[in-house]
Order: structure tokens, then sequence, then C-alpha cells
């Protein structure tokens, strides 16, 4: 078992994070005789799997609903369609963050053509 404060520097989250969490039925923890938070050892998993949930863009009652799902390998026809639509968002961001790289690689590229050589007589 770990203690709260473990789980948050393995997982690189606050530990204010682990507990809202938790708040949220996202993650479960005991209470030690002493009333300290424990978690499983997976928990560090979990913790990754949540934020990189938030990250694509789905809200705690989305994590919350697709967990289960995760475990049991089953998902409603409105999870798999919300998921399918939060994939197809990111591959937007993507398409336009690379779109952006590249002018910005274009750019860079002119720049550098075009700025004299460190030492050189204008």
């Amino acid at each position: 078992m770990l203690r709260i404060g473990e789980v948050a520097a393995r997982a690189g989250v606050s530990v204010r994070a682990l507990r809202y969490y938790e708040e949220q039925g996202l993650l479960e923890g005991e209470r030690s005789p002493s009333g300290q938070r424990r978690y499983a050892e997976d928990a560090v998993d979990r913790v990754h799997f949540i934020q990189q949930l938030y990250a694509a863009g789905l809200t705690s009652r989305d994590v919350l609903e697709l967990l289960p799902c995760v475990h049991t390998g089953v998902a409603t026809p409105a999870m798999m369609a919300r998921l399918v639509e939060q994939r197809d968002g990111i591959d937007r961001q993507i398409a336009e963050l690379t779109a952006a790289r590249e002018r910005l690689d274009e750019v860079i590229r002119i720049g550098r053509d075009f700025v004299p050589a460190v030492g050189a007589v204008a």
C-alpha cells in the first residue's frame, strides 16, 4: 500500500488532485488506523490514465462512466460515441498543431537563410 504523498510523487500530481479524484469516485483509497490515506500499487497507473483522459478533453463525469468499461470491456453506445468524438477532436488538434509547426519551420528556415553569419562584414 502507498501513502498519498507517494502516489502523488510517482504520478506527478498534487495531493490535492488525488483527494479530488477520490471525492469524484475516480480513485479508491483506504484509511489506515491512524487515518492516513493508503492506495493500492496500481493507483499510480490509474492516476496516469485519469490524467490522459482529462488531457483528451473528458470531464470527471465522463471518466467516472468510462472507468468501469475499461475493467469489464463493455461500453455503452453513448460512451463509445463520446469517445470517438473526443478522439476525432484530438485528431483535429494534432492536424492544426502540425500545420502550425510546419509554418514555423518555414519561417525559421527563411530566417536562417537571411541572417548574416556571426563576424561577417555587411
